[in-house]
Order: structure tokens, then C-alpha cells, then sequence
């Protein structure tokens, strides 16, 4: 898990809301949903996981995610997330299936109908309604209270429904159109929320069910009203017009800005433009200028509509922009807006929270770690390691910390030149006088402290070399490890003493890191080199002989046994001269 990924985690909301991973290149390879994104988004990263999942979290480079106002919400945001961007690892609504809707057509006898398509049909649409059983239940009961038409028999000949009371289309005197009118909205009423006092009405019988002992129709009373209410919760993430529209929200503190963009395509929220940065103008001139900006200069699409917070100068904008800007005083447009400026409030409230964490992990950390020491805050760190396999290929590495943060341009590698076998002292000895005495050579600025990785024999053979032949005077400390190759100890002065750091604190993480680091740094280094000299072939060794004739010996005589059997007049005709012939020869049969 890297850094980033784990400040994130730190600071997720205990909110509903999607989340998306990413892999390294950026791409959406999961979306999924949660009513509270802080246990859920942790629980890849922490904790046993299933063979599928390991396998998921081991792409993750970086994650994202959206607050919404309840879990249903997430849901249907996350089916449109998945829709749009097809991630490889959500196998579930990829299809062109959806969520259903209740529709009520624009016919002369209207139906109420569940449907999973949206069309301009003049008809008016309901939901989309994660809950299927719900939604389907609902209309069963609407169906009872509302004699919409059911059948397609004409004006007296009635059908079934018309004696169970709902139908009344096919009665001898249908409904007028002002009388279906009238239901028409009775329905669009319930459905937008006034649906309460049927509830009550369901609650008392269901009540007076239970006082007769009849248990029966109380539960199917009961089970009526949470068919309601699973339908009535309310659904911002898809809007029924099917009208493309950007929704912003923006939020202001401490001298930085996060404003967040809202695209509604075909009605459905699929996609989000987060921007945090500072600003020193008045707030509202700076959201001004992001959007005309935003439109004009970076090209984006400009959508039917724009729905923009209460406080911002609409009619500059429609005039700059030349299209609807609008700002939503009530209804689901006001929830939307609302909602972007509540993401656009958590993601400034992370940026800050990313910072004060990373200033923990990094100044802090760098003055703690001083005053532990009884040093000045040490703002440059170089820390030492070697790495070899029994004196073979032996290299050491160096690297930089500034502040408590890796400094990679600052980097080196060394290959050791004066050391035979493996001395440890020795390497450490070498090392410290080819870098110090270029440092002093060149004027390069020197470190506030310096880590050597090991214990007082590696201390002592630096501290020799940068007070003795540099007259150096660097605070200098050795890190030590355990069984298992941690950090164990921090030793410093001379002789060396421990230094007792807690292991829980930000100092001490520190450390770790810097240990951690040019280890891997010096064993991938040595690894590199001992990857080169395991394909090296012997003839490398010849002077005269490169990579092109190197090439011409081996695809002629196939291996460097079939060459030492050869002649110098078989060497020759392939072009290589006789001296060269020779000197090949020579030196393979010395080598045997």
C-alpha cells in the first residue's frame, strides 16, 4: 500500500458514497458503493480478503470517491459509474439492463406501467427504483386506489380489473380527461412524496389487523407501508427530462478553493471534475472566472444547462457563456447543487488534513527527531548501505532525505573499486571518503546528518574517515536491525549509545522510511549489476572484441568450448584479424 493511498484512508468520511479505484495508469478498474465509505474502502486494505479481491488491491494505485445523501443514491450512481467507465473487475450491471421505472403515459385512457426505459414520449416517468419487489408492490397498491386503465377493451365491455374497481376505462362512461387528470396527479403526488397520509391510513388498519389477532393481513399491511417507503426515498442521481446538464459546487477556506462539476448526461450523473488550488481574489470573482474559463479555454463541452449555487451572478455567466445558467431555489436541482458543494467541502477538507499529515510524517517528524538527537533540525539526511554476496559484485548506495521527504535527483550509486572480499568496514570507509571528498572538492552542501546501516563498526570506520582525512564534523548515526531486517535501534555518538525512540511515533516511522529506502535502493543496484554479469560472456574479457564480432564468434562456432578448439586460420576467415585470432586463443586457453 503506498503513501498516498494510506493519507486517503486516514481521512475517509463515515458517509455513504462510491468509491473508484484506480490501477497505475489512472484507469477505473472497480467501482462499488457504501453507506459508510470509511469501514468499507479500509477493508480492502486491511484485514483478510478473498483470492478475487487480493488480486484487485494489488492493481490499486489510487482511489476516488463521491459523497451522497443516502445509500440508495450510491446505488444508482454506482450503476451509472459502471456503465460509463466498464470496469474490469465489476462484473455485475455491465449489460444494457437498468433500473425500473414507474411511467405514466400520455394516451388518451393512461396506464401506470413499470418500465426500464426512459423515452420523450411525453409520458411521465418515476424512479429509477433499485428496489424491483418494491417498485412492483407499489403499483399493486397504486392500482387498488387508482382505476387507471388495465385492459384494451372498449367503452362497455368491461373487463376484470373493471369489476375489482380498477379499471374504469372500458366502463359505459369512461373518466373524462379532466378526471384522469386529476389522477394523474393524485399519482404524481404520491409518488413525489405526498404518500403520507395513505401511509397512515395502512398504519391504522394494519394496527386494528393486530388487535383482531389477525397477524396475517398485519404483516401484509406492514409489508405494504416498507414497499412505500423503499420507493419514496428520493433519487438525485438520475434526473427524468433526460436533459444534459453541469451542476457546480464549490468550497473556500484558508485560502484555497475546491470546486467540483457535476456532468448529468441523458439524465444520469456519470462523471465528475474535482479542481483544489489556492486563490487570492474574492471568492466569488474566482468561481466566475473558473467557469468561463473552464468552458472557453479548456474546451469542454458546453451542456444545455448549468446549475450554479445561490450568491453567483447567473445572468454574467449566461451572457459570457450563451446558454441557460440557472440557480435552483428548491427541488432535486437545489439537492444537486447542495451535494456538489458538500463533495466539493470533504475534498478541501482532505487536502488540508493530506497536508497536516504529511507535515506529522515530515517536519514534525525531522524535529523531533533533532531534539531527540540534541542536534539542529536536520534538514538534509544521507544515509548509507552496501550490498554484495560473499565480496562478489560489491556495491553501496547512497540517498537524501530533505525535510523528511526523498530527494531521488540527489541519488547515487557506487561500485566498489579498492575492496577485495567481504569487508563491510572497509566498503563503508571507501564510500564515505569518494562522496565527502567530492562534496568538499565541488562544494556541494553538506549534510545535517548521516546514516550509516549498521552498528558501531561501520559508525566508527565513517566517523574515522570524515573527522580524521576529511576534518569533517557531521552528526553521524547507525541504524540497526533485527532478526527479521527492521529497524531495530538507533545508535549515535562515540562510543554509540541507543537512542530509545517510540515505535508508534512519527520520529521513529521516519527512521524506518529512510532504512527502508536505501536498502531497496542499494539491492536493486546490486541486483542490476549481478543481472549484467550473469549474461557477460567471457570473450567481453578480450580487448578487440566488442558486441558485433562477439556476436559473429558465437552464431559461427555456437558455444566458447568450440571456439578454443579452433585455429587461428578458422578465427580469420570470419573477418577478425590474425593479431586478435591470437589474442582470443591465448586468453581462453589460459582460462582453462
Amino acid at each position: 500500500m503506498n503513501e498516498k493511498i494510506e493519507g486517503k484512508l486516514a481521512i475517509l468520511p463515515a458517509q455513504p458514497g462510491c468509491y473508484l479505484m484506480k490501477d497505475r495508469h489512472g484507469t477505473i478498474i472497480y467501482v462499488g458503493k457504501s453507506k459508510m465509505l470509511k469501514n468499507r474502502v479500509r477493508s480492502y486494505f486491511r484485514g483478510a480478503n478473498d483470492r478475487k479481491t487480493q488480486r484487485l488491491v494489488q492493481e490499486i494505485e489510487d482511489f476516488e470517491y463521491f459523497v451522497t445523501s443516502s445509500e440508495m443514491e450510491a446505488l444508482i450512481l454506482e450503476m451509472n459509474l459502471i456503465k460509463k467507465h466498464d470496469p474490469k473487475y465489476n462484473v455485475m450491471l455491465k449489460d444494457d439492463k437498468s433500473y425500473p421505472y414507474l411511467k405514466i403515459t400520455s394516451e388518451r385512457h393512461p396506464r401506470l406501467l413499470i418500465t426500464r426505459k426512459v423515452r420523450k414520449d411525453k409520458g411521465k416517468y418515476f424512479g429509477p427504483y433499485p428496489n424491483v419487489i418494491a417498485a412492483r408492490e407499489t403499483k399493486k397498491l397504486l392500482d387498488r386506489l387508482y382505476p387507471l386503465r388495465k385492459c384494451n377493451n372498449p367503452p362497455g365491455r368491461p373487463c376484470l380489473y373493471f369489476h375489482m374497481h380498477q379499471c374504469m376505462a372500458c366502463s359505459e362512461k369512461p373518466p373524462t380527461a379532466a378526471e384522469y387528470h386529476r389522477i394523474v396527479q393524485e399519482i404524481a403526488s404520491f409518488l413525489h412524496g405526498g404518500y403520507k397520509d395513505i401511509r397512515k391510513n395502512i398504519e391504522a388498519k394494519m394496527l386494528e389487523a393486530s388487535e383482531q389477532l389477525n397477524f396475517e393481513r398485519a404483516k401484509e399491511l406492514r409489508d405494504q407501508i416498507q414497499h412505500i417507503e423503499s420507493v419514496m426515498v428520493q433519487q438525485k442521481m438520475t434526473m427524468n427530462d433526460l436533459v444534459d446538464r453541469d451542476i457546480f459546487g464549490y468550497s473556500y477556506d484558508k485560502g484555497w478553493m475546491c470546486i467540483q462539476v457535476f456532468f448529468i448526461r441523458q439524465g444520469k450523473l456519470i462523471e465528475r471534475d474535482v479542481s483544489v488550488f489556492p486563490f487570492f481574489d474574492d471568492h466569488e470573482e474566482t468561481f466566475l472566472s473558473f467557469i468561463g474559463r473552464f468552458y472557453l479555454h479548456e474546451n469542454h463541452i458546453k451542456p444545455k444547462q448549468i446549475l450554479v449555487p445561490i450568491g453567483t451572478d447567473d445572468q454574467i455567466l449566461e451572457k459570457l457563456l450563451e446558454i441557460n445558467v440557472h440557480t435552483p431555489l428548491r427541488g432535486r436541482k437545489k439537492e444537486l447543487v447542495q451535494l456538489a458543494t458538500k463533495n466539493a467541502k470533504i475534498a478541501l477538507n482532505e487536502k488540508f488534513q493530506l497536508i497536516e499529515r504529511d507535515e506529522e510524517r515530515t517536519i514534525k517528524a525531522v524535529e523531533e527527531l533533532g531534539a531527540r538527537l540534541n542536534i539542529e533540525m536536520p534538514h538534509r539526511i544521507e544515509a548509507f548501505d552496501n550490498s554484495n554476496i560473499q565480496g562478489t559484485d560489491p556495491v553501496s548506495a547512497m540517498i537524501v532525505f530533505e525535510d523528511g521527504k526523498p530527494n531521488k535527483k540527489e541519488y547515487r550509486k557506487y561500485k566498489i573499486r579498492d575492496v577485495k572480499g567481504p569487508d563491510d568496514y572497509e566498503t563503508m570507509r571507501e564510500v564515505i571518503r569518494r562522496r565527502y571528498s567530492r562534496v568538499l572538492k565541488e562544494n556541494l552542501p553538506l549534510p545535517d546528518l548521516i546514516f550509516v546501516d549498521g552498528g558501531k563498526g561501520q559508525m566508527s570506520a565513517a566517523l574515522d574517515v570524515l573527522e580524521n582525512e576529511l576534518g569533517l564534523s557531521i552528526p553521524l548515526a547507525g541504524l540497526a536491525k533485527d532478526d527479521k531486517h527492521k529497524t531495530s535501534e538507533l545508535l549515535f555518538g562515540m562510543p554509540p549509545v541507543i537512542v530509545q525512540l517510540e515505535r508508534q511515533s512519527q520520529e521513529f516511522y521516519l527512521v524506518q522510511r529512510i532504512q527502508d529506502e536505501v536498502h531497496r535502493f542499494a539491492i536493486s543496484f546490486h541486483r542490476q549489476l549481478r543481472g549484467k554479469s550473469l549474461f557477460q560472456s567471457e570473450l567481453d574479457k578480450i580487448p578487440g572484441i566488442g558486441e558485433k564480432r562477439r556476436k559473429l564468434l558465437l552464431t559461427h562456432f555456437k558455444s566458447v568450448n568450440e571456439i578454443r578448439k579452433a585455429n587461428v586460420t578458422d578465427i580469420t576467415k570470419l573477418g577478425i584479424p590474425k593479431n586478435t585470432a591470437n589474442e582470443i586463443l591465448n586468453h581462453l586457453n589460459r582460462q582453462e
